[in-house]
Parts: C-alpha cells; sequence; structure tokens
C-alpha cells in the first residue's frame, strides 16, 4: 500500500513547491595536506536568490550536508536530494572522488569527513564566495557505498552533528565496526525491497552496532536499493539481477524518504522544534514504514493548560479562507502549518485572542497539518484540506 502522505500529495510537485531559495552551484577542489596533499574535487549546491553556475550565496548561515555518491555512481544521480534539501536553507556537498570501480572505502570516509570541516573553513575564509554563510551544525549522508562510507566519516570526525543514510552498504574497513564509535543522531533509512544491500546483512547490522545518543531506523514498505537516486543506469543493471522487485513507484519512494528527511536535518541542525513533532508524528503513525527508535525526539507537550479549552475550525475542507476559533482566548501564541514534507508553508506570530483567519489561497490541493503553541505547550493539533 503506498504511505498515506504521497497519496494526498501526488497531485502536488515533489520539491521546491514553497521553496526559500533558489539553487546555486559551484565546482571547487580541496587540497588534505594530512594526506599527501590528496586532491577532493567537489560539487557544492547552496541557497542562492537566483539559479545558477557561481551565483551569490543568500544571506544567511546555513547548515552543512556532505553526501556520498553509491558504487560507480557520481553525484549527478542525486539532483532529487539537493533540489530538495538546498531551497530549504541547506549547503550540500558531493565529493567525485572513489567512483571507480576499484574505490577506496577509507579514503572515502576520509573525504567526507574532511569535506565537513573544509567548508566550516571556507565559512571564515575572507576570500571564499562562502565567507560568513556557513553554520556550525552539519551532517554527513549517504546512499549505498556513500552510506557506509558515512559511518567511516563519522567514526573519524566527532564534530559532525548527525548522520542519515539511504540503503547504506557494508564497507572495507567495515563500517559496522566503525558505527560502534558513532555516538552522534542517526536516522538510518532502508528499503523492504532492497536486493542489492539486503537490511538484514547492512542497514540493519550498522544500525545495531551504532552507540548513538538518538537513533532511528526506518523501513519503507516495498522499496528497493536504487529509487534513493535517479535513475542510474549501473544501479539499475545491478538491481535487475536480484529480487524482490521494488512495489512502490521511486517516486512514492522518495517522497516518503524527504517526509521524514527534511523534519529530521531541520530539527537536529536548526533545533527546530515543530519539526520535531513532524518527524515523530510520522514515525508513530507508520503509514507505508516500520520503524525502531532508541530515543523519541523531545517535543512540546500536547497538554494544554488552558481550562475547558477546545476550537474548531471551518470550513474543513476550505479554499479561500478558513477561521480558527477557540472557546478561550489565547495569549501571544504561534500558529503554524505544515505540508507532509515537514515544510513550514505559513505561521503567525503573536496570536491573541478567539478567532484567527487562516489564508489559503496558495495552499495547492491536499492535506495540511496545524500546530499552535502558547509558550512551550503545544496547545492545539488538526489537520485540514485545502480542495484548490
Amino acid at each position: 500500500m503506498k504511505p498515506l502522505f504521497f497519496l494526498l500529495f501526488a497531485m502536488m510537485p515533489l520539491t521546491g513547491l514553497f521553496a526559500q531559495f533558489q539553487v546555486g552551484h559551484r565546482q571547487q577542489t580541496f587540497t588534505d595536506p594530512a594526506r599527501s596533499n590528496r586532491s577532493i574535487a567537489a560539487e557544492i549546491y547552496y541557497p542562492a536568490a537566483t539559479t545558477g553556475n557561481n551565483v551569490a550565496i543568500s544571506t544567511g548561515q546555513f547548515p552543512i550536508l556532505v553526501f556520498g555518491h553509491g558504487f560507480v555512481m557520481t553525484w549527478d544521480a542525486y539532483n532529487i536530494v539537493w533540489n530538495a534539501l538546498v531551497p530549504e536553507g541547506y549547503i550540500m556537498v558531493f565529493p567525485t572522488t572513489e567512483s571507480s570501480f576499484s574505490p577506496s572505502h577509507s579514503n572515502f570516509g576520509q573525504d567526507l569527513a574532511f569535506l565537513v570541516n573544509a567548508m566550516k573553513a571556507e565559512g571564515a575564509n575572507t576570500a571564499s564566495p562562502f565567507y560568513g554563510s556557513v553554520a556550525a551544525s552539519s551532517a554527513v549522508m549517504g546512499h549505498s557505498m556513500g552510506g557506509g562510507a558515512s559511518f567511516l566519516a563519522a567514526e573519524y570526525d566527532t564534530t559532525i552533528t548527525t548522520i542519515v543514510t539511504f540503503a547504506a552498504a557494508v564497507t572495507t574497513p567495515s563500517s559496522t565496526l566503525a558505527a560502534r564509535n558513532v555516538r552522534i543522531s542517526a536516522l538510518v533509512i532502508a528499503g523492504a525491497n532492497d536486493c542489492v544491500a539486503p537490511p538484514a546483512q547492512h542497514q540493519s547490522l550498522m544500525y545495531d552496532s551504532l552507540s548513538s545518543d538518538c537513533k532511528t531506523y526506518i523501513s519503507i514498505t516495498g522499496a528497493s536499493h536504487c529509487q534513493f537516486a535517479s535513475t542510474n543506469t549501473f544501479c539499475s543493471i545491478g538491481e535487475a539481477t536480484c529480487t524482490p522487485a521494488p512495489t512502490i513507484s521511486r517516486a512514492t519512494q522518495q517522497s516518503s524518504t524527504f517526509a521524514l528527511l527534511l523534519p529530521w536535518l531541520d530539527y537536529k541542525l536548526k533545533s527546530d522544534t515543530t519539526a520535531a513533532t513532524v518527524f515523530q508524528g510520522l514515525v508513530n503513525i507508520g503509514t507505508g514504514i516500520t520503524s525502531m527508535q532508541n530515543c523519541t525526539f523531545s517535543t512540546p507537550s500536547a497538554t494544554s493548560n488552558i481550562p475547558n479549552f477546545s476550537f474548531s475550525i471551518f470550513p474543513n475542507p476550505f479554499s479561500q479562507e478558513a477561521l480558527l476559533k477557540t472557546t478561550e482566548p489565547l495569549i501571544d501564541a504561534t500558529l503554524v502549518i505544515y505540508n507532509s514534507l515537514g515544510q513550514v508553508l505559513y505561521k503567525r506570530n503573536n496570536l491573541s485572542g478567539t478567532s484567527f483567519t487562516i489564508d489559503g489561497n496558495n495552499f495547492p490541493k491536499g492535506l495540511y497539518f496545524i500546530n499552535v503553541f502558547q509558550g512551550n505547550k503545544l496547545i492545539i493539533k488538526d489537520k485540514i484540506i485545502s480542495t484548490n
């Protein structure tokens, strides 16, 4: 069965619908003096006011995401990834090293770790186009071989904030053994129908070995190994020779992935507590996934401290506007509406009173989620449907 949040958003574009930024791109080669001046070429995608090569980065400080490609795959197989994450305020770095048929997993893992710190150095370099634009938080990420190498990277550099992997494959040296020394938060995403790197022999082993302070394992029902990326010849050839085949589409698999990935990153790298609520809610609902956790996200309490508090939203479904009414007045409250990808679409601060209009003209047809916070209390959680 297709995940509920994909079915509800099948009529919507996967990415860029409410993008905060355009996508800038530049190529840059770094040198690692600790490894005999190893040259590490990278493709960098970053938030910008206009789309294009070598355009200026937007104003702000953005977390770093360093992403490792799969075996004999190249960075451009992950255009779906950078087009989903960069518009949300992330700098993505893709090393182009170790793309041959005889890659060094050790070097690749070190490349991932090195680039995290190299980009932080760029943020402090007055001559760099990234000067003043790099946040302190970072993630190391990867697919297949790159996922396994991400565990090596997180072992090499303990200053990385979080690790996220997709269909991670066991590497040499062992990413499973490396995971024992990884204590940062980790999100391990697997495809239940992955016949290239079956979860029981790969992702599950790495997840179980993790010493993370908080870790989550997500298995997407019917998902395959290759569908975490765009169509790629080498990956498709490998997947065509094994079973089981995927039982969901590439679009469904990627929609499910980003629905979980974006709020994870927003919480871990931007300290967005609303995103924590989104992520944990999707895990708890469990539609189209199975999961394991050794902790849950710290989210605001859903218990109101307002006596006899209740609310209504009318009309629902709605098109032009909807009215939120409460039985008791809110004081300096915040209303947030987000979609299934965890993207904030509508936000109003400093709400006081009992009646509030929600302008729905820019909401495409679909299901949305409403949260209202008063202080540190989550006092309203509900769903609203747009018929536009």
